[in-house]
């Protein structure tokens, strides 16, 4: 064992239990680091904790118990991981886990269920878990809530079971067992009445799939506040939506206008798009870093983080664009001293497809048992455009893009320019010789496309692995399902051995 990356087996780390069997050495300057980082993220908790009324909403909502493996979150998500790449991930994960103690704790400070204060209500406008939330850059006497991520997307990362209870709620409520388990368990959690009651009004969208729509409008009945549909163009791509589109967000705006007597702030959501614009600069940096041979900023590193500043903060958040600039000084050190992320690089991936919630380290599993580098995934291939930061009518248009652009919309909806052709153009970009096909089973709308793929790949001579997952589910397809169908294609098409034999058979099945 030493700080050379691949010198302990991490398989050895699982024994089918919940927990790890040890700590992971990686030399004494990273281990010590990481140790640190450990330290902190158990302050943040802690200090979460003794909030009386966050202790309350622990008590109160029986999916708060998933929080309890936030620190198991950071190991599976940190291993293997040395130098750099080490510090780049606790950066965003550790920030990550602030920002999200910051909204629960504003979320139970204003929840009815446990006595939160009515008026700290009044001033909070719910969001669907996809969306987009530039919209609320003009509003700053108003928070923002999207409000199934704590309760469904979150801690489905955190803990792999985590809303299997409120699928099964679902399905005996009477919806089929074959609806994507996202919407499903978004509408268990409601029929089981286990959301905050809290905001003054409600902006959903039609964001991935019909499943969604299904679960909004349940949602809405169960909410009961004041409800605006936007509705964003299928076919994103076709000019002639534009104007539709740019109307439907002045649409949004007069409505959240007229239910809290607030005025939008051209102001400030020029200064918000300012930071959000400040922040793609720095993702384009890390993409093009990661188009050469010493990728840097790849994978988990990616993946959750894009989603947290780009959907999520939306600009709002300053903590974000420090700390997109501290990791960029990171990177670009690395790249000059040609630091190796992995032993051996011996694939360029691209991941297409939805992930599984339930395995997002899964990224990470590809590069430290077989060597295959996971430059960037499909969810985090959105909008890297630089929008207006002065012209009020172009803003509208702006903030349609981004909304038509959603993590999980961007390559579900827009047609087979965006759904197929790009990732090839991407595989380009990228020089990647492979590409990691999710296929969640829940999903009518990348399904479709299965057929297409294969012919695609065979025309590209790309190797294309399927890696079948449920979403949500593990039920459906369990983490090792998943690493299995990598193995099978590894050893049988390409005749490889893994770079950690002890990753590719292990037991996590009742692990976080």
């Amino acid at each position: 064992m030493s700080r050379r990356i691949g010198s302990q087996p991490l398989g050895n780390f699982y024994n089918g239990g919940k927990t790890r069997t040890h700590r992971e050495w990686r030399g004494f300057k990273d281990t010590w680091y990481d140790y640190t980082r450990w330290l902190f993220l158990w302050k943040t908790m802690i200090k979460f904790m003794l909030h009386p009324q966050n202790l309350k909403g622990f008590f109160r909502y029986r999916w708060m118990v998933n929080y309890l493996a936030t620190l198991d979150f950071l190991d599976r998500h940190t291993e293997g991981l040395r130098g750099p790449q080490l510090r780049i991930a606790h950066m965003e994960f550790d920030l990550i886990v602030e920002h999200m103690c910051d909204t629960m704790s504003s979320l139970f400070a204003a929840d009815a269920n446990i006595g939160g204060d009515p008026q700290k209500s009044k001033k909070i406008v719910v969001f669907d878990e996809n969306m987009m939330t530039q919209i609320m850059n003009g509003f700053p006497n108003l928070h923002c809530v999207c409000m199934e991520i704590p309760p469904i997307y979150t801690a489905s990362t955190m803990c792999q079971d985590a809303v299997t209870h409120y699928i099964d709620v679902a399905e005996e409520y009477g919806v089929p067992s074959d609806v994507c388990p996202m919407p499903a368990a978004e509408l268990g959690v409601a029929i089981d009445d286990d959301y905050p009651i809290v905001g003054c009004c409600a902006v959903q969208c039609n964001t991935t799939c019909d499943g969604s729509m299904m679960g909004n409008g349940i949602e809405a009945r169960r909410f009961d506040i004041p409800m605006f549909q936007l509705a964003v163009p299928i076919r994103y791509t076709d000019p002639d939506t534009k104007d539709y589109a740019a109307q439907e967000i002045k649409n949004a705006i007069k409505f959240i206008e007229d239910t809290t007597g607030e005025t939008f702030d051209w102001n400030r959501y020029f200064e918000c798009m300012k930071v959000f614009n400040k922040e793609t600069e720095y993702f384009r940096e890390w993409l093009e870093i990661s188009r050469t041979d010493y990728p840097q900023v790849v994978g988990n590193n990616v993946a959750l983080y894009r989603d947290a500043y780009y959907q999520v903060c939306g600009g709002r958040d300053s903590h974000f664009m420090k700390n997109e600039k501290a990791i960029c000084d990171i990177m670009m050190k690395a790249y000059q001293e040609k630091n190796q992320i992995v032993g051996e690089v011996r694939h360029r991936a691209i991941l297409w497809g939805v992930q599984a919630q339930y395995y997002s380290a899964f990224p990470l599993w590809l590069q430290n048992c077989w060597g295959i580098v996971p430059l960037i995934d499909m969810l985090s291939l959105t909008s890297t455009d630089l929008y207006s930061e002065d012209d009020k009518e172009q803003a509208f248009y702006d903030m349609a893009d981004l909304y038509a652009k959603m993590n999980m919309r961007n390559r579900s909806e827009g047609g087979y320019e965006v759904g197929v052709e790009d990732l090839w153009r991407f595989c380009e970009e990228f020089r990647a010789d492979m590409v990691i096909m999710y296929e969640h089973v829940g999903c009518k709308s990348m399904t479709g496309y299965h057929g297409l793929f294969e012919e695609e790949a065979r025309k590209h001579n790309m190797h294309l692995i399927w890696v079948t997952h449920g979403l949500m589910d593990p039920r459906k397809a369990s983490r090792s399902d998943m690493r299995t169908e990598v193995n099978r294609y590894m050893h049988t098409v390409l005749q490889e051995k893994p770079l950690d034999p002890s990753l590719e058979n292990f037991d996590d099945g009742n692990a976080w």
